[in-house]
């Protein structure tokens, strides 16, 4: 944590994402976040885990239905089934891990759900939408020097194991104007994997995940973030953001290193949804806004074949 912000008392989100938890306005509504309980890859950590959170939410009456909020304009039909999205994108690691519950069977896990997620990259370029201007002054997406797919990059599906989770290996998200840090995600189920991606089904839940302000200006001053100059919007000011902790999004996020952020961050949440539901996308928040594409001349470089207008 900066010197700055090192002197401020905890505020009430901050308190909320280092205790793991959310507590919403009237009736009091608390959703459970269990911490990572082994490194990737372990399927008994995994389990056990899980299992744990479950059972807590399925007793204590803790489990909630997740805020719906608009998919936004940078989605792709197509995404890969993958774990790693990052296709060698600069940024700070980030591993996320999300716990699909169904709200409508005391919390059992959803075994089989495809969760899709989609970000933008440190300098706040989509993949597929990459001649869109992310605000502020940031480098052509082209000069990060990776050899990322222009189309696929920080896009990807996981398929939810016996206890409904599944994780990512990606990087902490960058920002655009008018939009504070986030990553999409949609839950699917009744399609399968096919040719490596996700056909068919319904999409269940639309929502997006949201970051601590003072994790995120603690990134944001790393390279290669530090590259795009502008003013960020924090969660208070955001337009889809709903000011009500986990159950709108907000993630737990514990540092790899405490003293050092650029060894990357840990993130879990849990995703209430009802699996008979049917999300269109157009969800709330903002008016249905979601981050429309900033206006604006766009930086300069080479637009990517075939990029959607």
């Amino acid at each position: 944590m900066t010197a700055k912000h090192a002197d401020k008392s905890v505020s009430r989100r901050r308190a909320l994402v280092i205790g793991g938890g959310a507590v919403a306005g009237a009736g009091v509504v608390a959703v459970g976040i269990n911490a990572f309980a082994a490194e990737e890859g372990s399927d008994s950590g995994t389990e056990t885990s899980t299992t744990t959170t479950a059972t807590a939410a399925a007793t204590t009456g803790t489990c909630v239905l997740m805020s719906s909020v608009t998919e936004g304009p940078y989605y792709l039909d197509g995404a890969l089934v993958r774990k790693d999205i990052t296709e060698g994108k600069a940024g700070v690691p980030l591993s996320l891990r999300i716990t699909v519950q169904d709200t409508t069977e005391s919390c059992a896990p959803v075994a089989g759900a495809a969760v899709e997620i989609w970000h933008c990259d440190a300098w706040g370029y989509y993949s597929g939408y990459t001649t869109a201007n992310p605000g502020g002054s940031a480098p052509a997406e082209s000069e990060d020097g990776s050899t990322a797919n222009d189309r696929t990059y920080l896009r990807g599906y996981q398929i939810a194991n016996a206890n409904g989770v599944v994780e990512f290996k990606t990087i902490f998200p960058g920002w655009y104007t008018p939009r504070t840090c986030h990553i999409h995600v949609k839950v699917h189920t009744g399609g399968q994997k096919e040719d490596g991606t996700y056909e068919g089904g319904k999409a269940n839940f639309t929502g997006q995940l949201f970051f601590d302000d003072d994790a995120a200006a603690e990134i944001f001053t790393l390279e290669p973030y530090s590259q795009h100059s502008g003013s960020y919007t924090k969660l208070a000011d955001d337009m889809v953001y709903e000011d009500n902790g986990a159950a709108g999004g907000l993630l737990a996020l514990t540092p790899v290193h405490k003293k050092d952020p650029s060894k990357g961050y840990k993130g879990t949440i849990v995703l209430g949804i009802d699996p008979d539901a049917e999300n269109t996308g157009a969800g709330g928040g903002g008016g249905g806004a979601g981050g429309e594409p900033p206006t604006g001349t766009p930086p300069t470089g080479t637009p990517p074949t075939g990029a959607p207008s």
